[in-house]
């Protein structure tokens, strides 16, 4: 009996030390601060945003599993996946950061309440995330990758001075292409450039509408857009098999086959979404008033693998800039 006793004593001291473990850690892990993260697509650009965001968040004390936690999920290219993922993030975040338009056009109209960064955004007043890009008047705030395009158009002009029509080429399916196409023909106009559009919304379209278009302009433009990104190899083969190139709207996409671009750094862009971030965790501003912020500097990125295969011979000034 003796035995028994002792036993079952003993049982109820393990179960209490469990218990007490079990509540500790589940304390432990409510003091958590919750942050969502949702990307629409693994590519260097929105990885580097990420990046940036959580190398920054680390740097000012906040790091994941010891006082916040990162749940992290990326739609894969799958619009359909973005508006799932934000259902379950909105009910599990104390903060949400969005990555991409799509992305971020998915998780909004979710919550009123959860704070919304976005970033790897072009424009986001009119992509409907915010009233105003300098008062934003709800739950949502962030950084915009609005790429100087002004400085990619006149690139064209600086690589070959003979170019006269120019097609740009991006996917309809995004809002933040066609603002930056708009802006992309009014700055071409300036240069006394003619342009044409040409648009497709899935990548078993984009080869023939390259080769389309490859027939009847000089050189290709295209925007930051996630679809483009994807099939730069395939555009800019095109291009070159044509003799001639691609300017493209961000540095990343630059390694694929494109001659160049000005563009921003991501990685930065992250970082300046965190600085935001930690401002809201810290409870210094509020989303309402916090306006979306920009990246001044850009910088020139050019492939000197597709300069030579053209011929290319880059200007002193280019050089210097």
């Amino acid at each position: 009996m003796k035995t028994k006793s002792k036993f079952l004593i003993l049982s109820i001291i393990v179960l209490l030390i469990i218990g007490v473990i079990f509540l500790f850690n589940t304390k432990y892990k409510s003091n958590l601060i919750r942050i969502g993260i949702i990307q629409l697509a693994e590519h260097e650009a929105l990885d580097s945003a990420r990046n940036g965001f959580i190398d920054k968040l680390k740097e000012n004390g906040y790091v994941d599993n010891e006082n916040i936690k990162i749940d992290y999920q990326n739609a894969q290219g799958d619009n359909s996946n973005c508006n799932l993922i934000a259902s379950k993030l909105v009910k599990n975040s104390d903060l949400i950061l969005a990555i991409s338009t799509p992305a971020a056009q998915s998780v909004v109209n979710l919550t009123s309440k959860v704070p919304i960064l976005v970033t790897a955004v072009t424009d986001p007043a009119s992509a409907n995330l915010v009233k105003s890009n300098e008062k934003p008047g709800k739950n949502v705030t962030g950084t915009s990758d609005l790429a100087p395009v002004y400085k990619q158009i006149n690139l064209i002009k600086q690589l070959d001075s003979n170019i006269k029509r120019i097609g740009i080429l991006y996917c309809s399916n995004e809002d933040n292409s066609k603002y930056q196409a708009d802006i992309a023909i009014q700055e071409a106009r300036k240069l006394d450039l003619e342009t044409q559009v040409f648009t497709f919304s899935q990548s078993s379209e984009v080869a023939q509408i390259t080769e389309a278009a490859i027939k009847i302009v000089d050189t290709i433009y295209t925007p930051t857009d996630n679809l483009v990104t994807a099939n730069m190899p395939t555009i800019s083969k095109i291009a070159l098999e044509n003799k001639k190139f691609v300017v493209c709207g961000e540095t990343n996409v630059v390694s694929k086959g494109s001659i160049g671009t000005y563009g921003m750094d991501y990685y930065k862009l992250g970082k300046l979404t965190a600085e935001q971030a930690i401002e809201i965790l810290e409870e210094k501003n509020s989303t309402q008033e916090m306006p979306i912020k920009y990246l001044e500097d850009a910088k020139l990125v050019l492939n000197s693998e597709v300069i030579n295969k053209l011929g290319i011979k880059i200007s002193e000034n280019l050089k210097k800039s």
